[in-house]
Parts: C-alpha cells; sequence; structure tokens
C-alpha cells in the first residue's frame, strides 16, 4: 500500500508546521511528508510529480547535491525511531517503548538552529516529537548569528539540552561572547555535515563546550557515528578500497522513483543491507572511524593519493587560517596539483601565509606531496547547503587563480 506525499515548504519561518507535520506521519495520523526548501525556478520535479511512497515511509528529504545531482531519499517511521533513540542512549537521554513507538526522554529539549529542509535539522524536530517535547526554534531568515544563538538558547527550559549545529555555525558562536558562553551551557551540541576544523574544537572545549562530531547522511537518517564510534545497532566497515560501508535499523528505504540508483547504494552482502557510501575512511588504533573525505576528492599528484580533508586539518591548524578548502587542479607535469583555498583568520593577511612555511607545516604530518603548490585567498567558501562546502565551485576558483599566466606552471 502506497500513500501520497504531502509538499511542504521548509523555509526560514516554516519550521513548526513541519514539526506538526512530521509528528502526524510519525503517529500515523498523517501523511508522510517532504519538505522543501522554495525554489526561485519554479516548482521543483518533486512537486510537479505528485509521487506515491511506500506505507511505511514518513518523510522524504532531498539532498543538496554536494557531489551528485539531487535525490530524494526515503525514511521509514522504524529508521528514524531508531536512529533517535540511538542518540538518545549515547547522549544520555532514555528510550522505552511505549505503545509501539519509541519515547524519548521528555526532560531534554533541542534548539533547532539548522534548516528543515536537511536531515540534520528535520532530525531535531523529530527527537522532539518522538519525546514530546517542543524545540526552542532560532529564526534563520536573517541569517545565523552567535548573538541570536545564544538569544535563543536563553529561552530553553529543558533539565537537559542540546543542538545541532554545522561548523560555519559553530565558528560564528565561537566568534561571539555570548555565543560562547551560551555553547558551554549544552548537556551536549552535535557537530556534523562536514569536517570540523581541530582548532575549533579544541577552542570550544577550552570554553566548556562539550561536543560531540557526527558523521552520517540522509540516507542513515543523520548521524550515526559519534565520535568515531557507531550508534547501537549501527555497524561500519570498509571495503578493499577504504570505502565506508553502513548497516543497521537507521538505513533509508532507498530513493524516490529510482530503483536503479537504489540498488546501486544499498548492496547486500551476507544477508546484510549496506549502505555503500561515497566515503573513505580509517580506523585509528581506538577502533574508532577516521573519515578521509570523499572517494571523488581525493588528489592524484604524481601518483601518491592526498586526502583533501587532512590537508585541511593541517592548515587550520595555523593562526592564519579561519576555513580551508583543499582541490586538486589539472597540472601537465603531475596529473593533478595540490591547491589550497582558505579564508584568512580575523586580522590576518595572505603574507602571513607564505608557500614555503606552509608547504613546511603540511609536509611535516602528511608528507610532501600533500603539501599545497599554491594557496588562493578568499573572502568565503562557497557553500550548497548548512556546512556543505561546494568542493565544484571551489574547483572553479582555485582553476581559475591558477590558470592565470602570471602564476605560471606549477611545480614541486
Amino acid at each position: 500500500m502506497s500513500h501520497p506525499l504531502r509538499i511542504l515548504s521548509a523555509a526560514p519561518g516554516d519550521e513548526r508546521t513541519v514539526l506538526v507535520a512530521l509528528a502526524a506521519a510519525l503517529d500515523g495520523t498523517g501523511p508522510p511528508i517532504a519538505p522543501l526548501r522554495p525554489s526561485t525556478q519554479g516548482p521543483s520535479a518533486l512537486e510537479a510529480r505528485h509521487d506515491h511512497v511506500p506505507g511505511d515511509v514518513v518523510l522524504a528529504v532531498t539532498t543538496s547535491g554536494s557531489t551528485a545531482s539531487p535525490r530524494t531519499v526515503l525514511l521509514t517511521r522504524g529508521a528514524l525511531e531508531a536512529s533517535a533513540a540511538a542518540a538518545a542512549r549515547r547522549l544520555g537521554g532514555t528510550a522505552a517503548r511505549r505503545d509501539s513507538a519509541q519515547r524519548l526522554d521528555s526532560t531534554a529539549q533541542w534548539l533547532l538552529a539548522l534548516p528543515v529542509h536537511h536531515i540534520a535539522g528535520l532530525q531535531v524536530l523529530t527527537r522532539s516529537a518522538l519525546a514530546g517535547t517542543e524545540p526552542v526554534i532560532l529564526d534563520l531568515t536573517d541569517g545565523f548569528t552567535g548573538e541570536a544563538f545564544a538569544a535563543a538558547t536563553a529561552r530553553l527550559t529543558g533539565q537537559r539540552r542540546y543542538t545541532s549545529l554545522v561548523p560555519t555555525q559553530l565558528r560564528r558562536i565561537l566568534a561571539s561572547p555570548a555565543g560562547t558562553e551560551a555553547l558551554a551551557s549544552f548537556d551536549a551540541v552535535l557537530v556534523g555535515g562536514a569536517a570540523t576544523d581541530p582548532g575549533q574544537v579544541r577552542a570550544a572545549g577550552a570554553a566548556g563546550a562539550t561536543l560531540v562530531r557526527t558523521y552520517g547522511m540522509t540516507e542513515t537518517s543523520g548521524g550515526c557515528v559519534y565520535d568515531g564510534l557507531p550508534l547501537d545497532g549501527v555497524t561500519v566497515e570498509l571495503d578493499e578500497d577504504g570505502r565506508i560501508l553502513l548497516a543497521g535499523p537507521v538505513l533509508a528505504a532507498g530513493y524516490l522513483a529510482d530503483p536503479e540508483l537504489t540498488n546501486r547504494t544499498f548492496v547486500t552482502r551476507a544477508g546484510v543491507r549496506w549502505l555503500r557510501t561515497d566515503d573513505l575512511g580509517t580506523f585509528d588504533d581506538d577502533d574508532a572511524l577516521r573519515v578521509l573525505g570523499r572517494v571523488d576528492d581525493v588528489i592524484n599528484t604524481g601518483g601518491v593519493k592526498v586526502a583533501p580533508t587532512a590537508v585541511e586539518a593541517a592548515l587550520s591548524e595555523l593562526e592564519a587560517v579561519a576555513q580551508a578548502c583543499v582541490v586538486g587542479v589539472p597540472d601537465p607535469e603531475w596529473g593533478a596539483a595540490v591547491v589550497a583555498v582558505v579564508v584568512l583568520a580575523h586580522g590576518a593577511s595572505a603574507s602571513d601565509l607564505p608557500l614555503d612555511a606552509v608547504r613546511e607545516h603540511v609536509a611535516l604530518s602528511l608528507g610532501a606531496p600533500a603539501a599545497p603548490r599554491r594557496i588562493v585567498v578568499v573572502r568565503e567558501l562557497p557553500e550548497l547547503g548548512p556546512g556543505k562546502l561546494d568542493r565544484r565551485a571551489v574547483r572553479r576558483i582555485a582553476a581559475a587563480a591558477v590558470s592565470d599566466p602570471a602564476t605560471g606552471t606549477l611545480r614541486r
């Protein structure tokens, strides 16, 4: 049996409407929903088709398209409940059965600081709906600031308080004294959507904040690995190429109207259904997962594979760097050259990042091939969604800078 999707606007100001509709979908009194960011180019294909979805699907989430064309992920009630319950257990809340539905800790309250057309924001609403609590909603109409975050935090009344952020938001909060003080008042602050700058993690810890770095995606109902360790019921493996595979009750049912993509992405091995991600990873000495970056982002320079996220982490250790994105640019001699596109820290200038010194810093920890051939300074890095760097746009920026005749050919 299938049900028609209810298409909802997920623009700033529509969060309460989405919450009510999601709660109804979860308890079976309302139809499955598809919260969409309003398009300036007319109705989306999803809006035009009026699709029906299987009866156990309650939520259809369209991805940002950070690495491929946007796709609509179908999430079931069971997957969302399993994710919320496992997160509550990890964070210190309770989860028990009540009327065949997961009931979460009603003393915990969430601050919603993310858009609700993305899975991280929708998970805040899901956890609130399942717990029967009201989230505090931060108004994103005029953007996100540390001061607005502090003001919204002051409205929380729960005994335990949680929020979910992306690294860009964390950076703005740490630049605000009021925001930093508010950050420290949470029992846990989930940070995901992109790699978190180690410097920001240290700064948040020094301020007394409890950060939890999360890894996951829409296809796993949001974050399913916290601080490198899978949530209850989730299994993480690496294939022979180092690609991350995920299994467990949090997996999506598949993609809307795309069985070929569903069968290619969700595979069964030895009777277990796995999500074949586009990410590469490794396990450290404590068996914690370390995400190296996306398969397509790995830079092959002179026959050596370089993980951009590792270079970005090394660059973030430099005081002059506020944010960095590392990409490969075609080079006639080396195949691809490592180029760092950076945003300077407040008060820093390009002269504070001499290329030779930066290369030496990166080479000390990652080896010479990982050292950037060129540094490109920009005011801000392009993003696709909350915390999602638009690496395609960054590659265009880097390629344009490198192709400037004044720069010459990149050399080691």
